[in-house]
């Protein structure tokens, strides 16, 4: 009888082993899956920008400006760090046309998981070249100069990799910025914060 007993037990014991196992893997499957299985691309926010000066040449080819703004750049993915595998740039048009670049981070930079990283970019120049803006953007400047406002558009341009992935990600994303320029004697005005467009991902990005 107690022979039966045990052997009762045992194969009680062995089948609940055989469930939980089951289940665990189950489990550590889906976690894994969820982990590194989906990649989210990291979140592009223009928090604060403040535009002090911004005057175009009388040969409409170059810009006197200062830009200060605040972009803020989160990864969304729990498990894996983002780390550049090639320069960030942010870059800044007017009426499509570039007229300053500024790194935002290094190669070899990494975000770690569900982290954050606030950019306080500050620049300006005496004449920023931008020679193909022509005729048209001259205009298009006469017309925004009038109204106070100017639309400004930061270009973000990356090259990524993720935990646990050989794939190298481009990361782009457009942030239009409507931007009233501050009067004389003051430093900044209302902003709006912008949540910056990102361009789809590429196939197992």
């Amino acid at each position: 009888m107690c022979d039966e007993c045990c052997c009762t037990c045992s194969n009680n014991c062995r089948d609940g082993l055989i469930v939980c196992g089951i289940v665990f893997g189950t489990l550590l499957l889906a976690v894994l899956i969820s982990a590194f299985g989906f990649v989210r691309q990291p979140t592009f926010v223009v928090d604060d920008a403040s535009l002090t000066r911004f005057n175009l040449s009388a040969a409409a080819s170059s810009i006197a400006y200062n830009l200060t703004l605040k972009l803020v750049v989160h990864n969304r993915n729990w498990a894996m760090s983002v780390k550049n595998t090639k320069p960030m740039d942010a870059e800044y048009k007017f009426d499509g046309q570039p007229f300053e670049r500024i790194q935002l981070a290094d190669k070899g930079d990494k975000l770690g998981p569900g982290k954050t990283v606030v950019h306080r970019l500050s620049s300006g120049s005496e004449g920023a070249i931008v020679p193909a803006l022509g005729n048209a953007g001259a205009q298009e400047y006469r017309k925004e100069s009038a109204k106070g406002t100017f639309e400004v558009e930061v270009a973000i341009a990356g090259e990524v990799r993720y935990t646990a992935r050989l794939t190298k990600c481009k990361i782009e994303a457009t942030c239009p910025l409507k931007l009233q320029l501050a009067p004389p004697g003051t430093t900044s005005v209302a902003f709006q914060k912008v949540k910056c467009k990102l361009t789809k991902p590429e196939k197992n990005c």
